[in-house]
């Protein structure tokens, strides 16, 4: 192959799902890892995470009830937009019938921190925090969820 001038091309199957070089406002870290929660709809962690498929990436924005660790919302989508939040966040909302107080946790990535995403959460009265930039064990329940999820997806 050295000979011949071939070069082997390697595949990247990585891809970024956090934006946090915005402008955009930023909550504070209220959840700081206190990861248990004693009943439903008292809080939440959300986040995005992607699988590669045979018609390109799908992006897939999951919210999950630390309260038995259940995912109660969720939305897909082939492009990773403030759009894939607010749905999997409206999909929270379909099925609590009052959020209000609820805390909600996420990174500070720009679709999080859009206007729109935010406006949201204040409409139903959730209570926005999200972790500290460059940490992920600030989201460990999802973190650990969406690693399962790509395992499953890899060795079906």
């Amino acid at each position: 192959m050295k000979q011949e001038g071939i070069h082997v091309k390697v595949a990247k199957k990585f891809k970024a799902t956090t934006n946090s070089k915005h402008h955009l406002p930023v909550a504070e870290n209220i959840l700081n890892r206190e990861f248990v929660a004693s009943k439903p709809n008292q809080k939440m962690v959300s986040d995005i995470t992607y699988l590669w498929t045979d018609e390109g990436w799908l992006y897939i924005a999951a919210v999950m009830d630390l309260c038995g660790q259940k995912i109660v919302g969720l939305s897909m989508s082939d492009r990773m937009t403030k759009e894939l939040v607010i749905n999997a966040l409206d999909s929270v909302c379909k099925r609590v019938r009052s959020p209000r107080g609820l805390l909600i946790h996420s990174d500070r990535g720009s679709q999080y921190c859009s206007n729109e995403y935010q406006n949201l959460l204040k409409r139903h009265g959730f209570i926005c925090s999200m972790w500290r930039k460059g940490n992920c064990w600030d989201n460990a329940p999802m973190e650990a969820f969406c690693g399962k999820m790509k395992y499953e997806w890899l060795n079906e």
